[in-house]
């Protein structure tokens, strides 16, 4: 099941796909059906169309087709459907790219990032004083007494 923000950014995606499934006057046949499941093994995402012969809707096709596949209805608009179903296959082609060897520390960031927390601290220990210098300042005048007595 779906979620809408997983189905807001599947739409997002599907904007650019091309329409690679089509459904005739038959209807959802066996090799519609099939089709669709190779297609959503390679893909994952599937853009079809119902044309204007077929005696059924977008609707109606897409929720034939998600019933015989498995997959998710993610959007139905016009004579076209969008499909998705997640792909064991796509899922082990991303692991084999997970794993990558990490990168050695650059020496120069290393040292700006040492120079800039420096610099910072400094700047937190200057401001601490004036504040507390600025407080007793306040204080001091609150009392009547000043520090040039």
């Amino acid at each position: 099941m779906l979620t809408s923000k997983m189905r807001a950014e599947l739409r997002g995606q599907a904007n650019e796909l091309e329409t690679t499934l089509m459904v005739g006057k038959e209807g959802v046949t066996a090799a519609v059906i099939e089709e669709a499941n190779t297609q959503l093994t390679a893909r994952e995402l599937v853009k079809g169309k119902v044309l204007e012969t077929a005696l059924m809707t977008a609707r109606e096709a897409s929720d034939a087709i998600c019933q015989a596949t498995g997959a998710d209805g993610v959007q139905t608009v016009g004579s076209k459907f969008v499909i998705y179903r997640k792909s064991e296959q796509k899922a082990k082609q991303a692991a084999k790219k997970q794993p990558q060897k990490k990168k050695a520390p650059n020496p120069v960031r290393k040292g700006v990032q040492k120079r800039r927390k420096q610099a910072k601290q400094a700047r937190e220990k200057r401001n601490n004083y004036f504040k507390h210098a600025a407080i007793e300042a306040a204080i001091a005048r609150r009392r009547g007494t000043s520090d040039k007595d």
